[in-house]
């Protein structure tokens, strides 16, 4: 699909944990559809979005936030309501998605492994523990590592969990407990067009130190990107595989990334899905960019494909309503 010349407001900003990671992205996805002569309103979301956007009455949203209201279905209900196309996916796949307990529901049941785990009041840990060290604790609806703690029988937590100890477990009332998988951080990106989502190739994340964890993604240095990642072929043909069937089976529009746990010792019965993001980062360290340069895309044009991709699912839904209305007969 080429794009005319659009006005395109990119939402950004907000007041999520990931504020500072979405004001990088939606300004380099700003800046780059600037460079394309598109005409561009730049919006810090506050609790006053819905009127600075009809006021821009733009022809498409750039969804360029991340975390809560921007990626949970909050923000699309709006935008859906308002009759203005968007990027990324839509209400539904967003409220599933974010939640890890909905998305494993979700996913499970149609082939994709994921660890098992369950949900634990944080009160609960401070009694003992949910599962076998070593474990994963996450906050249910957070993205980018947000919250992330791997329990160890080395850990400085205390066994039990203290009170005192810093943690997630001092932030959520709730967390996701799960087994804690050995081995690498794969990541796979997924990107849509009129011929279905396709699965950009697999990236291995190798941290410096600790785990891949909020600073290690967005602090320049911290991280190795392994592009493409140095593993078998069958395991990155399964990543590829279980991407695009998680961007299928959630519904998601536009661009995904799933995160996989693979180890390594158990060949393909290692390989786990951990999440699928919706709204995945555009910052210049982000992943997504980094597999569509190393398949030949530019940012610029990664950039103007979410759009298109955004029209022409929203173009295709209204021609759908009219079908429907058209072949109605009304009320007897």
């Amino acid at each position: 699909m080429t794009l005319p010349k659009l006005h395109i407001a990119v939402l950004m900003g907000g007041w999520a944990n990931e504020r500072s990671v979405s004001l990088m992205s939606g300004n380099g996805v700003a800046d780059a559809l600037e460079s394309r002569g598109h005409r561009v309103t730049r919006i810090d979301m506050d609790r006053q979005v819905a009127a600075r956007i009809a006021e821009a009455a733009p022809d498409v949203v750039f969804n360029a936030l991340h975390g809560v209201p921007g990626e949970d279905g909050t923000v699309q209900g709006m935008l859906d309501l308002m009759g203005i196309p968007y990027t990324h996916s839509g209400l539904a796949t967003s409220v599933i998605a974010i939640d890890k307990e909905l998305t494993k529901l979700a996913l499970v049941p149609h082939g994709i492994p994921m660890p098992g785990g369950r949900i634990v009041a944080s009160e609960e840990l401070y009694q003992t523990d949910p599962l076998a060290r070593p474990f994963v604790l996450k906050p249910v609806n957070e993205g980018s590592s947000v919250g992330v703690a791997i329990v160890t029988d080395e850990s400085n937590y205390g066994n039990p969990i203290r009170r005192d100890a810093a943690g997630p477990w001092q932030d959520f009332e709730h967390l996701l407990a799960e087994p804690f998988i050995r081995g690498l951080e794969l990541t796979t990106a997924v990107i849509d067009s009129a011929e279905g989502p396709r699965a950009l190739g697999v990236t291995e994340l190798k941290p410096k130190s600790g785990f891949y964890d909020f600073d290690a993604k967005y602090t320049e240095g911290m991280t190795d990107h392994i592009c493409p990642a140095d593993i078998p072929d069958n395991i990155a043909q399964l990543c590829c595989r279980y991407a695009v069937e998680a961007h299928r089976v959630l519904g998601c529009r536009g661009t995904s990334r799933t995160d996989f746990r693979w180890d390594d010792e158990r060949g393909e019965a290692g390989l786990f899905v951990l999440e699928t993001n919706t709204q995945p980062g555009m910052t210049p360290l982000s992943l997504v960019p980094e597999q569509a340069r190393h398949c030949g895309m530019d940012y610029a044009d990664l950039v103007e494909a979410i759009v298109a991709e955004a029209l022409r699912t929203h173009n295709a839904a209204n021609q759908r309503t009219a079908a429907r209305a058209g072949g109605s007969d009304g009320d007897d």
